[in-house]
């Protein structure tokens, strides 16, 4: 349990860096980042029920593509889920947002688990 809060405020501080980034991508709050980390962060929990060698095999096949279509799908999905979370070029920001967000929470959890907070 406290992983999973871990996890839900690196998605929000994750959301909030990218909201200044020029992508497309508007958070209002910290409070709307947390929601929304947490929305993420519940999706993205639902794909770990898969076994792991159902997820490395479509991964593999399809190149990557099916993680990073989930991964825009589930960012469209709390945009439109959440008031203050929004996307305002669509789809093209959905892409950008999700491909940044990966990037961007990597970097946090690799610090994260570098100086110990993290397993």
């Amino acid at each position: 349990m406290i992983g999973f809060l871990i996890s839900i405020v690196v998605l929000a501080i994750s959301l909030l860096i990218i909201s200044k980034l020029p992508l497309g991508v508007d958070v209002d709050n910290p409070v709307i980042a947390l929601v929304a980390g947490g929305i993420i962060g519940a999706f993205n929990g639902i794909w770990s029920l898969f076994p792991g060698w159902f997820t490395t095999t479509t991964a593999v096949i399809s190149l990557g593509l099916i993680p990073l279509i989930g991964s825009i799908i589930v960012f469209g999905l709390t945009a439109m889920l959440i008031q203050g979370f929004r996307l305002r070029w669509g789809i093209g920001s959905a892409i950008l947002g999700a491909i940044a967000l990966s990037i961007v929470n990597s970097i946090l959890v690799t610090i994260l688990q570098s100086i110990g907070l993290i397993a």
